[in-house]
């Protein structure tokens, strides 16, 4: 059921060099389920001069061509969501319906670049002498290497490699090792739609290899990375040494505030549901719960019993909510968090244990009384921890709330639209939801401010930086 992963290089499926594979593991078992080519040195040779080659073949064709193999690709992935889904749920844990709902998702962000793909308008500027024309033209920048989380298998990927071939670059993607077969899914999704030879690379390996040995080679161009903040930081910084064009979507540590007036019910059931999807595993989870002390009392007693509600275990059983985490890495980080916390005066209202000895899962965990100086409040939990505290000034609370270097995702809840606006307004970060949970929609930017990266992955700003902006003027003869 489980497919062993190859590489995709220059229109064909194949192993590495060498020869070399990488084991990929059900994180509900902790058993072997199949294996990753790695790429060598030899293949990345071999993906960069493909995607030079195929550059130079998909910058001709028109952006009303592009659009029609996107439209196609979005209608191929859509029909395979079920048969992907099992493959991402067996990879990486998370339950099939949220797997299966990250599959079709993957469907409409095609959809949505292919529709950019025949609006990278230019634009004509009126001249200061007759005789003269000056134009704005769009061209894309070259080819891409893009590097994506296994969090998400497909919906990173597909906004990297849909803005990609919309705006006519071609693209070398290094999937995730830890979930490849359904990010190899996708790219067959594009092939099957007809993009032609060596437009689209798919490659796998040491992740440090790769990207040093990518980013600086002349024939890339551009840039995108999905992860850490300290990885992004890095893979900036080689960046920069070579004048390359980037995009980075990197890690954050999301307040949501609920205020007096919230409709306290709302925000329990909106937060719970988005603190553990994907079992937290998600850069824009609200990670810190900042609660109006008039309200925190049944704030937490809700939050509590909506953790308690959840059915954790495998996601390919119909009932579970939660899976397990992706790896034991992560579990250990967990372990690591509610020790720290308690060990600093931090109570655990529910969770706060690994379940069992087979499989990394690990309970949905409220905590309360966590002192700002505990790891958690500072670093990305990257799980399913929540910790709440109560508060009782405006300024204090944005004082908080924007007191890390992180800014991705912010929420807030309140009743009223002055308080609304004030805290739309106060916090510092890239995206912020108010009353509701409405990030990462296809037609929305995508990105985040501060260490949270640059650049946005939705919208009609994300095709941006896969574009050149050419000025050409002449005076007619």
């Amino acid at each position: 059921m489980y497919p062993n992963t190859q590489l995709h290089i220059g229109g064909t499926w194949s192993g590495g060099a060498a020869g070399a594979t990488i084991p990929v593991l059900n994180p509900a078992t902790g058993e072997v389920i199949g294996t990753v080519a790695k790429a060598e040195k030899a293949d990345l040779d071999r993906a960069l001069a493909a995607a030079e080659k195929g550059f130079q073949v998909w910058k001709k064709v028109s952006g009303y061509d592009r659009y029609k193999i996107l439209r196609k690709a979005a209608d191929i992935i859509r029909s395979r969501a079920d048969e992907i889904g099992k493959i991402m749920t067996l990879e990486q844990g998370k339950p099939f319906i949220e797997a299966k709902g990250e599959t079709a998702l993957a469907g409409d962000i095609m959809d949505w670049f292919a529709e950019e793909a025949r609006r990278t308008y230019g634009r004509v500027i009126p001249p200061r002498a007759e005789g003269v024309h000056q134009l704005v033209v769009k061209e894309p920048v070259g080819p891409v290497a893009a590097f994506t989380p296994w969090n998400f298998p497909i919906n990173q990927a597909v906004r990297k490699v849909s803005a990609a071939l919309a705006a006519g670059c071609s693209i070398i993607l290094k999937g995730p090792e830890e979930t490849p077969a359904a990010c190899a899914a996708l790219v067959q999704a594009y092939l099957d739609a007809g993009v032609p030879e060596g437009v689209v690379q798919l490659v796998y390996g040491i992740p440090s290899e790769i990207s040093e040995y990518l980013i600086p080679h002349p024939v890339i161009r551009k840039i995108t990375f999905t992860g850490s903040t300290p990885v992004g930081k890095h893979l900036s910084m080689l960046a920069g040494q070579h004048m390359k064009r980037i995009t980075m979507e990197l890690g954050g540590h999301a307040p949501a505030i609920v205020f007096e007036d919230a409709d306290v019910d709302v925000a329990v059931k909106v937060l719970s549901a988005n603190k553990f999807r994907n079992a937290g595993q998600v850069c824009v989870s609200p990670t810190r719960f900042l609660v109006h002390e008039k309200v925190y009392g049944q704030f937490v007693d809700g939050f509590v019993a909506a953790a308690k509600k959840l059915k954790v275990g495998d996601g390919m059983d119909k009932d579970t909510r939660m899976g397990p985490l992706a790896n034991d890495r992560r579990v250990q980080a967990m372990e690591m968090f509610v020790a720290d916390a308690v060990g600093r005066g931090a109570k655990v209202q529910t969770g706060g244990k690994r379940i069992g000895n087979v499989g990394n899962f690990f309970e949905p965990t409220v905590l309360t009384d966590v002192p700002l100086d505990a790891r958690i409040m500072n670093e990305e939990p990257f799980g399913p921890l929540a910790p709440i505290s109560a508060f009782s000034d405006f300024d204090a609370v944005v004082s908080e709330a924007n007191r890390l270097p992180f800014g991705l995702a912010a929420y807030a809840y309140t009743k009223s639209a002055k308080t609304a606006a004030a805290i739309g307004s106060a916090f510092e970060s890239g995206m912020v939801s108010i009353n509701h949970h409405g990030l990462a929609l296809p037609e929305v930017p995508f990105g985040g401010i501060k260490d949270s990266g640059y650049g946005s992955e939705g919208g009609s700003e994300a095709i941006e930086s896969y574009l050149n902006t050419k000025f050409i003027t002449q005076v007619g003869l």
